[in-house]
């Protein structure tokens, strides 16, 4: 199994550009289903889980082709509606092909999903919300069935503003006949996204990047041609690179209002941060400044997909910090790694107390999830010595060459 050996100490300077966004591309790909037709979609990373979801393509008829960041699918000789749970089980985000496959067949049957071990994440939102669209539903043997007993738009509103469940609801209506309301939905930019690449597609969204969302059904879609928006967590990561190195890094192609919950935080650390075009400076301070308080929350608040990167940086702040947890409920397994590096981190259920020290020391750590995993990278990039990261598959699904992109600004990473 692949490992990542760092040498820490190395300051990082240059400029960088990144592929797009992983949580944009992946709803995108199943949305290619719908209309039973050619899509091309533009700045797609080049990670493992859209490995995974062109393997699922593939598997039920599609035919695929990816070109440096291209990726053209045309889906009009989909044979199959189900999922296989060899594929299902290596992400959860397959559970999004739900909303697809229902609208396109009327019907599905998929294993319930699998992807980073961050405690549950009921789809509970995702299963009650197709039902109220009149999706019948049967779980058993671990699988999920899902009929359609008929077309029926409706209001939905989500108890939680869920990424995931707001998709699939956006997906399952696009052909629904009427008016699907989806309140309290989730306003991150990769929905918004979605919409922009459905609504080229023909169908009629309004509302996207708002708590209110309106679908209304169309009968038929068309080929599209679509540019998948910069991955912002990408982005805030290296930016936590620069910082935690002392460095001073420029990411080019970004998108302003999609960062700015990370550049604030940073700045409170004493970062300088300026937009320049489209493209965003960080230069380091000599000292981090520790943050009082990070608190996840949906977009646009500080988002948990940051908070390991965020914790990283905290370890070697000049002051204490506390983390407060509030979309998942065991998103902290990186701290008892980051502790092997010698941090100073004390977790109380979904609060972790990170009080700054002096060096971390390079140590054998192991990588649990993709930010997590991340997190220990950034680490080892400003700790004493060697640190060798285990399980960077983890890694592998959402970043794109992260030691290539690493190593073009300076830092001593090689992949074992």
């Amino acid at each position: 199994m692949a490992k990542y050996i760092v040498q820490g100490g190395n300051k990082l300077e240059g400029e960088i550009r990144l592929k797009g966004a992983k949580n944009s591309v992946l709803p995108i790909i199943a949305a290619t289903i719908l209309n039973e037709g050619e899509s091309v979609i533009h700045n797609v990373p080049n990670i493992s889980d859209v490995k995974v979801m062109i393997d699922i393509l593939k598997y039920i008829g599609c035919y695929v082709k990816m070109e440096g960041d291209t990726l053209t699918i045309d889906t009009k000789n989909v044979n199959s509606s189900e999922i296989p749970e060899s594929f299902v089980r290596k992400m959860r985000s397959s559970i999004i092909f739900l909303g697809a496959m229902v609208s396109r067949f009327g019907h599905t049957k998929i294993s319930y999903p699998g992807g980073c071990e961050i405690g549950p994440r009921p789809i509970d939102l995702h299963l009650k919300s197709l039902s109220q669209m009149g999706v019948n539903i049967e779980e058993t043997h671990g699988y999920i069935k899902c009929n359609k007993q008929h077309n029926k738009a409706c209001e939905i509103n989500l108890d939680f503003p869920s990424v995931g469940a707001t998709e699939n609801v956006m997906l399952a209506a696009v052909k629904t006949n009427g008016v699907t309301k989806i309140y309290n939905c989730a306003k991150e930019p990769e929905i918004t996204d979605l919409a922009n690449f459905l609504n080229s597609m023909g169908a009629d969204i309004k509302g996207a990047g708002n708590s209110c969302i309106e679908i209304h059904g169309v009968n038929k879609l068309h080929d599209v041609e679509h540019r998948i928006i910069p991955d912002r967590i990408a982005i805030g990561t290296y930016l936590v690179a620069g910082a935690i190195t002392n460095g001073r890094i420029i990411i080019d192609d970004i998108i302003p209002s999609h960062i700015n919950s990370i550049v604030s935080k940073l700045r409170e650390t004493g970062c300088e941060i300026e937009y320049i075009n489209n493209k965003v400076q960080l230069i380091a301070p000599k000292t981090i400044h520790s943050i009082d308080v990070i608190k996840t929350l949906p977009h646009p608040g500080f988002p948990t997909d940051m908070q390991a990167q965020m914790m990283a940086l905290m370890t070697l702040a000049n002051g204490a910090c506390i983390i407060n947890e509030n979309i998942f409920e065991n998103r902290f397994k990186h701290c008892e790694e980051l502790i092997r590096m010698g941090a100073n981190i004390n977790v109380n259920g979904k609060l972790a107390v990170i009080r700054g020290v002096d060096k971390l020391m390079g140590a054998k750590v192991e990588s649990f999830d993709l930010r997590g995993g991340a997190a220990l990278v950034l680490a080892g990039l400003a700790a004493d010595e060697y640190t060798e990261i285990d399980s960077i598959h983890h890694i592998d699904r959402g970043y794109e060459d992260m030691e290539k992109v690493l190593t073009s600004l300076g830092a001593n990473i090689i992949r074992a």
